[in-house]
């Protein structure tokens, strides 16, 4: 079974603790954090893009001008795409572009992501983010200790404190174990848990 250390919020080695081998230390398929990933972005799209095709657009439906004799070429519409105000022509439309996958497989990649984690050495545990007050410069210098920037910060439930004090500093995100996805396990450098954020993480995802 994998270990981890554990340190307090000073950097102090305080212990160590067992990881799941199956969530964090399994092997790392590539192919599902892509997958999973690309599904995460698409679902994303709004979709809501559209333009008005001739029969949306105002103006009537008369004939302009008489079939023959005028030496022009002949008219049925002025709603047609080349006249002013006309209609768009195969013009975008609003459309959906989720995609789903099933919960066996997207388990399997947040697995996969937390394995690449952990064996890239960009897992930090603390034994706890207790916080007394918000400061944002009391949270940089606990990244400076660890010499973290980019960092996603895992927590186990509702610490208002922290996530004030962490939300104006650029390139860090706090979130909720039951929050945690592809994207952002991709998007940062490293991740830091607190312990009962790993248990919760394995307990959610070891089966």
């Amino acid at each position: 079974m994998a270990t981890i250390d554990v340190y307090d919020v000073k950097k102090n080695k305080v212990g160590e603790m067992d990881l799941n081998d199956v969530v964090f230390n399994g092997d790392v398929k590539e192919y599902l954090i892509h997958e999973a990933l690309k599904i995460q972005l698409a679902n994303r799209r709004a979709g809501t893009v559209a333009v008005k095709n001739r029969s949306a657009v105002s103006g009537g439906g008369k004939k302009p001008f008489r079939q023959k004799g005028t030496g022009q070429a002949r008219q049925g519409c002025i709603r047609a795409p080349h006249y002013p105000g006309g209609g768009v022509a195969f013009g975008p439309q609003p459309k959906t572009y989720s995609l789903s996958m099933n919960k066996k497989a997207r388990k399997a990649a947040l697995r996969s992501a937390l394995s690449l984690m952990f064996k890239e050495n960009k897992l930090t545990v603390l034994d706890a983010l207790n916080i007394e007050k918000v400061s944002t410069k009391g949270f940089v210098g606990v990244l400076n200790d660890f010499a973290l920037q980019k960092t996603l910060v895992v927590i186990d439930g509702v610490n208002r404190n922290l996530e004030l004090s962490a939300r104006n500093i650029k390139d860090v995100k706090v979130l909720k174990s039951d929050g945690l996805n592809i994207f952002d396990i991709m998007k940062y450098q490293s991740i830091i848990f607190t312990q009962d954020a790993v248990r919760k993480v394995e307990g959610a995802l070891q089966s």
